[in-house]
Parts: C-alpha cells; sequence; structure tokens
C-alpha cells in the first residue's frame, strides 16, 4: 500500500456536484493498492497513520498526532499512485490492483484506521471521479509505502 498523507486545515470530496465527504483539521490520505497488500499491510499503515506526528504542539514543533488534536480524516482511493513512468509518457497504471481485490483491501483500510483513531472515516467513492479540495497546512505531505518499511 502506497499512501499520500497531507496535513489539512480543510478537505472535502464531491462527486456529481454532491459533497460526500468533509472535514476540517486533519488529515488527507490517498491511497494506492497492489496485489501483494494484505492486512499485515492495512494494520502496520493504519497504526503507522494515526500516530504520526505531524501537528504543531504548543510551541509549534510538529509532535502531536491526529489522535492527539482530536482531528478528522477523509481517505480516498487513489490507484494513480502506483504509476510507471519509465517508458513513453503514457502512465502504466499495471501494478495497480484491480477492483476485485483493491475494494475490499481499501474497506478494510478504512475500519482499521477508524479503530486506530477512535471515529468514523469519511471517504470518496471508490471508482467515481471526484474533486478533491483540501487546504494543505505547512504544507505538510508524508508519502508511506509498505513496502518501504525498513
Amino acid at each position: 500500500m502506497k499512501a499520500v498523507i497531507q496535513r489539512v486545515k480543510h478537505s472535502s470530496v464531491t462527486i456529481e456536484g454532491n459533497k460526500v465527504a468533509d472535514i476540517e483539521t486533519g488529515l488527507l490520505v490517498l491511497l494506492g493498492v497492489i496485489n501483494e497488500d494484505g492486512q499485515e499491510d492495512i494494520n502496520w499503515l493504519s497504526k503507522k497513520i494515526a500516530n504520526l506526528r505531524i501537528f504543531g504542539d504548543d510551541n509549534g514543533i510538529m509532535n502531536k498526532s491526529v489522535l492527539d488534536i482530536d482531528g478528522d480524516v477523509i481517505v480516498v482511493s487513489q490507484f494513480t499512485l502506483h504509476a510507471n513512468t519509465k517508458k513513453g509518457n503514457r502512465p502504466s497504471y499495471i501494478k495497480a490492483a484491480k477492483p476485485d481485490v483493491a475494494i475490499p483491501l481499501y474497506e478494510s483500510f478504512v475500519k482499521q484506521l477508524e479503530i486506530e483513531i477512535g471515529k468514523p472515516i469519511q471517504t470518496g467513492e471508490f471508482g467515481a471521479d471526484m474533486k478533491v479540495e483540501l487546504l494543505n497546512d505547512g504544507p505538510v505531505t508524508i508519502i508511506i509505502d509498505t513496502k518501504q518499511r525498513d
């Protein structure tokens, strides 16, 4: 699994003119899934994101997690995170898991992250044409790949 985590002051997801997710201070997580991903990746990544200390403390030092600030989270599936751009100018998405594999893993990740942060997670809609809006705070953007933990 690959995740792009953005610290946000505000984020929302709109599908066909309908706002389906809307948060204030928290995290926007873009999540890409490959066939080799499994429950171990889900558990590790959700714990890592919940405890990632990227919010400022009273001294402005990034020392607090989304848990510490009682922030909210939106998770959006994004297969393009696994784009291969080595050949030509058209990205290949051959590594990205097909929906029959990706959807259950995505849904399981959302459920596990809800457990980790102790509150509901808002989401986009898998496979939909989404308009994702955010006000990146900092900007702070972290990329985590579960296949590069060591």
